[in-house]
């Protein structure tokens, strides 16, 4: 079996790390249109790969051992990389305001 690389690869291993964030694989495999053997397959496959990324980036995997404390910071992360995201999107609304006045957003 060959092992693919590229796009295809990456999404999975972003449901993976959904899953490892979320502490709830099944959740998860409903909402991204997957079965959950699927994303368990998957989660076998890439955990390890996708843990060592998260350590990198200092994110800690939830499950059922997680303390409130985790939940809070991982809570805490979450908004303020929502706040980044509104701040982002905002941004390029004026960006496309000011070139291309006509447009409707």
């Amino acid at each position: 079996m060959s092992k693919r690389k590229g796009p295809i690869e990456d999404v999975k291993k972003q449901y993976v790390r959904m899953a490892l964030e979320s502490g709830n694989a099944s959740f998860i495999a409903r909402k991204v249109g997957v079965s959950p053997n699927t994303l368990a397959d998957w989660m076998k496959r890439y955990r390890d790969e996708v843990e060592a990324d998260m350590a990198r980036e200092g994110v800690l995997p939830l499950d059922s051992t997680s303390s409130k404390e985790d939940i809070h910071k991982k809570y805490d992360n979450a908004i303020k990389l929502l706040g980044e995201k509104e701040l982002e999107i905002a941004m390029l609304r004026e960006m496309v305001k000011k070139n291309y006045p006509g447009f409707k957003l």
